[in-house]
């Protein structure tokens, strides 16, 4: 009985002192420059040569990201490209050369080169001006295609595009497919055959189906555009195929479809609350590899047990943080591997596939220091209507969350979403003593189909006021000052932005509106010509300027705005294919006849968003000012 006694004693000790216990608490960060998070990386984008013996990467160049090449066990790198105009963004190995695309001011209509390793035999492959290049298929671990690539361009018609095969040494191109029938989409086989092709009406979408090249292509499958059916790749005997689908079903699950005999084999994986988004295919091994979706963070569930072992490996070698594998030579014995997390944008490491050791070859950007960044918490809360929004939520550093001046920031797209990940801009505004909230509104990819489509036609309307109902909630929760929450976003997120100044003028102490639509009519008629075959379903997502005349209008912030009284800053892109400058013009125009405060920034060599670093900086700084100004004076 004393023993009993004495031991409730100590249990009951042990639970005080253990309540007692609290997490060390974090101290607020020091003020950090506005160049340390816009700021080129000293090095990103690495990347693995298929041999094995050299590793590439980005970095600057008179203030333009270019690309390195570098022997794996060197310290000397070599620029191959001097690209002094507009950085680089995307590249890639094939075989020897460094293939990159570029286009001219951020006008999209992209153009592919590649050049050797020491930097020389340049080769324009697609010189074709005001014509757009994309990639089908890179061919890896294609035999007898090491020196080749499939494209696609619209050199024909501005609207659709041919299928290439292209030579990266001699830049012979050589049709695959003459493009009469207008198919917008093709999926390739293991051999790098072109099988599936699909086409739209504007509403409806067939994909059609060979047997191999010799043969013409038949209907396979039709549906809407409502319904999601994604070939991501053909089984190793390439005669079943691996989609993601949700036809028939709320959310995206995938696939096994036999496309003989028209119809599913078996439904390989499902996630009861998110739609799947990617899968894995391992050529060389002709294996279904894995399968990737973003929930709170990014999932993955593996087929493939070697590869599940190796990822499952580097998680616990670099713990803490998310780990991507980049890309791994032909012969896999090293890989490239990304490992960061939401407070860092992570460093890169070489993987060897023999000894499984990782040796740490860059930290792009060492000037970001992990502690005084803040940490990207998801939330949840109620629309209006029942719906459940998540969202993200991040917070100054060391910083009471109590009575905060408040930046809301919706995402582009619309039809996107945010994730759990660094972002500079987030963790530029927080370091600025701002909470940041990201909501994936209705609309918002990931949630279902339910969710997607209760978005159709609500422009400015539901979608605007989920965006409302986030900030209701914060100020419910005691962590926004009601009277300095201020309002910013980029393409969509620019549209939502002058959305809400417009619509609830009363909500908002600041807003900027980044590359944003500001009139639902000027918008459609000024799409790029690509963009053509997909206009009906913008007119059922958004509205058709002719039938849905009221609604476009009512939701046009530019033909209202007389409610603007809200202080507003506008940065566009001269040369922005996707929200016409004339989207900013008109707004600026119309506020500042009658005296609303807007400030105007235009960056003559810029297109749908800022690449350059200079540019960054100027709106950036100018962003800090603007909301300084409206927002830390409101007490």
């Amino acid at each position: 009985m004393i023993k009993k006694s004495i031991l409730s004693i100590l249990v009951l000790l042990a639970m005080t002192l253990n309540s007692c216990k609290q997490e060390p608490k974090e101290t607020p960060a020091p003020l950090i420059d506005v160049k340390t998070f816009f700021k080129n990386g000293e090095k990103s984008s690495f990347k693995i040569s298929p041999d094995g013996n050299y590793f590439s990467y980005r970095a600057d160049y008179k203030g333009k990201t270019n690309v390195f090449v570098q022997k794996v066990n060197d310290t000397k790198a070599v620029r191959v490209t001097n690209d002094t105009l507009r950085s680089i963004f995307n590249y890639f190995w094939k075989g020897d050369r460094i293939i990159y695309a570029q286009d001219v001011g951020g006008d999209e209509n992209f153009q592919l080169f590649s050049v050797k390793t020491d930097g020389t035999d340049l080769k324009a492959l697609t010189p074709f001006p005001g014509v757009r290049s994309d990639i089908i298929d890179a061919l890896i671990d294609v035999q007898g295609k090491e020196k080749e690539l499939i494209v696609q361009i619209n050199k024909r018609v501005k609207e659709y595009f041919d299928p290439y095969l292209l030579n990266v040494e001699t830049g012979t191109l050589t049709l695959l497919y003459d493009n009469k029938e207008n198919f917008d989409g093709w999926v390739t086989d293991n051999n790098g055959v072109i099988r599936l092709a699909s086409k739209t009406d504007g509403v409806n979408i067939t994909w059609n189906y060979r047997n191999s090249d010799k043969e013409p292509f038949t209907p396979l499958i039709t549906t809407t555009f409502k319904d999601f059916f994604s070939p991501a790749s053909f089984d190793k005997d390439n005669k079943n195929i691996y989609a993601l689908s949700n036809i028939g079903k709320d959310k995206v699950v995938l696939a096994e479809y036999d496309p003989i005999g028209k119809k599913n084999v078996k439904e390989l994986f499902a996630d009861p609350n998110y739609d799947l988004d990617a899968i894995n295919y391992d050529r060389k091994k002709q294996a279904l590899t894995s399968v990737t979706w973003e929930a709170e963070k990014q999932e993955e569930h593996f087929f493939d047990k070697e590869w599940e072992a190796i990822k499952n490996d580097l998680k616990k070698q670099i713990e803490g943080y998310e780990t991507e594998i980049v890309n791994y030579d032909d012969a896999r014995t090293k890989a490239i591997v990304w490992a960061g997390n939401d407070r860092t944008p992570g460093k890169y490491y070489i993987y060897d596939f023999k000894t499984t050791k990782v040796k740490e070859v860059a930290n792009p950007f060492p000037w970001i220091e992990e502690k005084h960044m803040s940490h990207i918490k998801p939330i949840t809360y109620k629309s209006r209507d029942g719906l459940e929004i998540h969202g993200y939520l991040t917070l100054p550093l060391g910083v009471e969350p109590k009575n905060l001046p408040v930046i809301i920031n919706p995402h582009g797209g619309p039809w996107a979403r945010d994730g759990w990940y660094f972002n500079p801009e987030v963790q530029f505004l927080a370091n600025r003593g701002y909470a940041v909230l990201q909501m994936n509104y209705r609309g918002s990819t990931g949630y279902g189909k339910k969710f997607w489509q209760s978005s159709f036609k609500q422009w400015g309307k539901k979608m605007q006021d989920d965006i409302t109902d986030g900030v209701e909630w914060l100020k419910k929760e005691g962590i926004a000052d009601p009277n300095r929450i201020a309002i910013y976003g980029g393409s969509y997120g620019g549209y939502a932005t002058l959305a809400g100044i417009t619509f609830t003028p009363d909500l908002y102490a600041a807003a900027v509106d980044y590359v944003g639509v500001s009139n639902l009519f000027t918008f459609m008629n000024t799409i790029p010509p690509y963009w053509t075959p997909y206009l009906d379903q913008f007119h059922e997502m958004v509205g058709d300027p002719k039938k849905d005349s009221l609604l476009l209008a009512s939701a046009s912030p530019a033909l209202h705005a007389d409610k603007i009284k809200t202080p507003l800053f506008i940065a566009q892109g001269a040369n922005d294919p996707r929200v016409n400058k004339a989207e900013s013009d008109q707004m600026v125009e119309a506020l500042k006849k009658r005296g609303v405060v807007v400030e105007y920034m235009v960056k003559n060599d810029e297109g749908h968003g800022f690449r350059n670093q200079d540019n960054r900086f100027d709106f950036y700084g100018a962003m800090e000012k603007f909301l300084d100004k409206h927002l830390k004076q409101k007490k």
